[in-house]
């Protein structure tokens, strides 16, 4: 493991990661400066609460312009690149790692890690309950919170780590490698902050650099990877062929069926394939799969993620509000059976929603469209469905409302993110569920 005694370590960026990475850092010795290139009054006030501990902090324009030349950088993966702040740590040529790789460096259990587009927390969490069931012990942490810095002091008394990584925290890795790789899927996203899909990909890709063949790499069957050096099992439930596939509702392991969809508060396609991941690191570890199919049994889904809010008047209401790019919208849409009234938009992250005009076409009854992105949406979608477009959420729920018949599902499925009106995807969940529960029942008169 690293020692920081003493050296002088800047973190760059308070958010969850940042605050964590400071944190550890002061408690393993280094002299540490936290910076960022906001001045609100939350960060204002965690500087107030690092300072106390001992932990200089810069905001604003002060830690964009900051001279010191520190012995190392430690970026928070939600801090772009080419942003002044970072830009001023190269320029100094001070060498720079992301709170993923400090992390790992003070980690003294292996590593499992777990990436894609789609599902990564909810693959996370199955790993974790699955694992601690069979008497292997783990804790959940990175991208699905908390953050790997405030919880690797505690790796010594696991056996191993479950980590959900996102392409963020992939980018700045020097000796990360997880015993376990997951690569549950690739679809388009965070086009925003790539300058082009491969882009993102390549940043993915980093999941699997460092991997030997000693190691495993779970991956989903069809995508397209490069050859890997550690060892695979495969999964998919669209297309035979893997070591998981998926037959008539049921998961098999080669030929052996291990658990059926029925059993479990999981539905659709992605989920099946979440569950085949989790149980292929499971069957990594030697569990026996009657223990992994109970504890996967009894796991319940995550707010925001097809969430199943209320039935009113006949009409299922559904919070998808993790659905913050396309893929997990199409993913919500082939899960439904019945006729949807879909609620779409929110912040243009740069990918076109043309793609899915065919499956609009139909599963959909008709789109109450919000955000930014809701004429460029409306642009490709109304020719074949109605569409309106609604300024707020709430006024979007009561067209909704209106346009859905006894039998049909009113989804709430963005496909894009929600920094565009909202603070993150939860609140815009919040909000959704909030007017739902709502809504009075229809009178006859």
């Amino acid at each position: 493991m690293k020692d920081y005694t003493d050296r002088q370590i800047a973190v760059l960026g308070l958010g969850t990661s940042g605050e964590a990475a400071a944190r550890l850092l002061r408690q393993e010795g280094a002299r540490v400066t936290a910076l960022d290139s906001g001045n609100s009054e939350k960060l204002s006030a965690a500087a107030e609460a690092l300072r106390a501990e001992g932990i200089a902090v810069l905001l604003g324009a002060a830690a964009d312009s900051d001279s010191t030349r520190y012995d190392l950088g430690v970026l928070s993966p939600g801090i772009p690149p080419n942003t002044p702040l970072v830009r001023n740590f190269v320029a100094k040529q001070i060498p720079l790692i992301g709170e993923l790789e400090l992390s790992y460096s003070l980690c003294a259990c292996p590593v499992i890690a777990i990436t894609g587009t789609n599902g990564k927390t909810t693959t996370t969490q199955l790993v974790e309950r699955m694992l601690n069931a069979g008497g292997i012990r783990t804790v959940a942490a990175g991208n699905i919170g908390p953050a790997f810095a405030a919880r690797v002091r505690e790796s010594g008394d696991l056996e191993v780590m479950t980590l959900e990584v996102s392409s963020f925290q992939l980018e700045t890795i020097v000796a990360f490698r997880p015993h376990i790789a997951v690569w549950l899927n690739f679809e388009a996203d965070h086009l925003d902050r790539y300058t082009s899909m491969e882009e993102y990909y390549q940043a993915k890709l980093r999941i699997f650099e460092n991997q030997t063949a000693d190691d495993l790499a779970v991956v989903k069957l069809g995508d397209q990877l490069p050859p890997l050096k550690a060892r695979t099992v495969t999964f998919s439930a669209y297309r035979g062929g893997g070591d998981l596939s998926l037959r008539d509702g049921v998961i098999h392991f080669h030929d052996e069926p291990v658990l059926r969809m029925a059993d479990t508060n999981l539905r659709g396609m992605h989920n099946a394939e979440n569950l085949m991941a989790a149980l292929a690191v499971g069957a990594a570890y030697g569990l026996d799969f009657a223990p992994m199919v109970q504890a996967l049994g009894s796991y319940k889904p995550l707010p925001h993620r097809c969430e199943w809010v209320r039935s009113l008047d006949g009409v299922d209401y559904v919070n998808d509000s993790k659905a913050t790019n396309l893929d997990a919208l199409e993913k919500a849409l082939l899960s439904e059976s019945r006729n949807v009234v879909l609620i779409a938009g929110g912040k243009d992250k740069g990918f076109e929603f043309e793609s899915l005009t065919e499956l609009i076409a139909q599963k959909v009854r008709a789109a109450v469209l919000i955000g930014e992105m809701a004429g460029r949406i409306a642009n490709f979608w109304a020719p074949r469905i109605p569409c309106v477009g609604a300024a707020t959420l709430a006024e979007a729920v009561t067209m909704a409302r209106g346009r859905a018949c006894a039998g049909d599902v009113v989804l709430f499925s963005p496909g894009t993110s929600s920094f565009d009106m909202f603070k993150s995807y939860a609140d815009r969940g919040d909000q959704f569920r909030n007017l739902v529960q709502s809504l009075p029942p229809h009178t006859n008169t």
